[in-house]
């Protein structure tokens, strides 16, 4: 196609000599594109778990704007789809997440996930510094290992608000290295001797995506997946205080420069506070049973379809001008936490 997407700083055009209109521009072609590419990539997860729907749509996307182009008009569809679905996505996540369930049974691994938590910040930083990357590409990076993969990219988000390709490179590399899980865990897991708590411990908390660590436990055994699935759930809480960091450090930022009048209304994620509503709402259990799986499915669903419009405003060209550091820091950052967390285990005798 002739009209492609590589002007992503101007979304939409007027052609010269026509009088410019006031209406806001139609966000319906964009978003359609995006749902349609979505229900695909939710097939293609059904088939293909290991990768996952979330995965498969941001995939799908990049393909289409890398080999078809995307026209101009999709623009602004696709904006919207990549920030407001993506709030909504995550406040419908909070209706699945039951915090009293999380701390009464995740307990038992908060040491081993706080520890790994700070060697993931520590190492995505250090490396990052030597690496010279850019600060909110290794902060995505550092986030989707850290906490939960491609979910924790989409929370943080908004808030840093990267480039569409630094958040398709993000979820890329953090895919790479789920993909090595899957396949490596269970045979170390083996080799080690570890038990069903101490593999599950160590899935939960070393693996990104849920999906993964879904994938990797319930092939070592029953009850490693069951375990590994708590720990995740846990784990997958702490997006809740980063977020609010990374808010708080936006804020300092923008106070030290001086960039405008300063108001915490205007950078406060709103959508996390709406996150923390939804799952107390659900711990509380205000939500109809009937409801339950409407709300999990609305949830998935928004989420691929943003993260389908964010691959497809992502521009490989400049993915790859970036070489092949990015990578090289996921895998820095992958293995501090991986090691973390069997380092800890050991020291705590709990294989």
């Amino acid at each position: 196609m002739g009209q492609e997407a590589a002007a992503s700083t101007a979304p939409y055009q007027e052609s010269a000599g026509v009088k410019p209109k006031h209406d806001k521009p139609s966000l319906w072609p964009g978003l359609l594109l995006a749902v349609g590419l979505g229900l695909c990539a939710m097939v293609l997860g059904g088939w293909f778990p290991v990768i996952g729907a979330p995965v498969m749509g941001i995939l799908l996307g990049m393909a289409l704007r890398n080999t078809r182009g995307v026209a101009l008009v999709c623009q602004p569809g696709l904006q919207f789809a990549s920030k407001k679905l993506l709030q909504w996505s995550i406040i419908g996540l909070g209706f699945g997440l039951s915090i009293q369930h999380v701390v009464k049974t995740g307990a038992e691994s908060l040491l081993v996930t706080l520890t790994t938590l700070f060697a993931a910040f520590v190492s995505a930083w250090f490396l990052g510094k030597w690496l010279r990357l850019e600060s909110r590409l290794k902060t995505l990076i550092g986030v989707g290992t850290a906490i939960c993969g491609g979910s924790a990219i989409a929370a943080v988000t908004p808030i840093i608000k990267p480039e569409e390709h630094e958040t398709a490179f993000a979820i890329t590399t953090i895919f790479i290295f789920n993909v090595i899980a899957v396949l490596l865990f269970p045979i170390m897991g083996h080799w080690l001797g570890m038990t069903d708590i101490g593999f599950g411990t160590w899935a939960g908390t070393a693996i990104n995506d849920t999906s993964s660590v879904v994938a990797a436990a319930y092939s070592y055994s029953e009850a490693a997946g069951d375990y590994a699935t708590i720990v995740k759930l846990t784990r997958a809480t702490l997006i809740i205080p980063i977020c609010l960091g990374l808010v708080a450090l936006q804020m300092w930022q923008q106070k030290k420069s001086g960039a405008g009048s300063f108001r915490l209304r205007q950078i406060f994620p709103w959508f996390i506070l709406w996150f923390v509503v939804a799952s107390a709402v659900n711990s509380l259990g205000l939500i109809p049973t009937f409801m339950a799986g409407p709300l999990r499915f609305f949830a998935s669903f928004t989420m691929v379809v943003a993260l389908t419009a964010i691959g497809l405003s992502s521009d490989l060209a400049r993915m790859r001008s970036a070489g092949v550091r990015p990578v090289l820091h996921g895998m820095g950052v992958w293995a501090a936490v991986v090691i973390t967390s069997l380092t800890v285990q050991y020291w705590a005798g709990s294989w």
